[in-house]
């Protein structure tokens, strides 16, 4: 491999990220993450990783109607990734599709604020931060 290509694979790159989180009464402003979106334009990189700790979810809201939920947080998923499924929102280019992800609602499934951070590749990038800030126990 020319040296030229090494260098490449290891430039740093700037990457925006949003936690999902489910927020069963916004009045209480309660909530539990379910989930991250990541972009990184410089990689050509969107990706949207979901999990949904049910048990957590039905202690802080016992009515909670999970399969409504998993459908909703799949839904990101399959925008991020662009999967035609998921109608004329995953045919946006990778920027307007993270923003329309990421910009505020009022219903209860919300994303935290957008923050950044920096990478040298994307190949675990959106797992990585689904560890640190979704799983309860990693």
């Amino acid at each position: 491999m020319p040296i030229a290509s090494k260098r490449r694979q290891h430039v740093r790159a700037s990457f925006d990220y949003a936690v999902i989180r489910i927020v069963p009464r916004v009045e209480r402003e309660e909530f539990i993450n379910a989930g991250v979106i990541v972009l990184c334009l410089e990689k050509r990189y969107l990706a949207a990783k979901t999990m949904l700790d049910e048990e957590r979810l039905k202690a802080l809201w016992p009515q909670a109607d999970l399969g409504a939920i998993r459908l909703h947080l799949e839904a990101v998923e399959k925008i991020a990734a662009g999967d035609e499924s998921a109608g004329p929102l995953a045919k946006m280019e990778l920027k307007a599709r993270f923003h329309w992800l990421t910009s505020p609602r009022s219903t209860i499934l919300q994303t935290g604020p957008v923050r950044t951070g920096v990478c040298e590749g994307t190949e675990d990038l959106v797992e990585s931060l689904l560890r640190q800030l979704v799983i309860a126990n990693p």
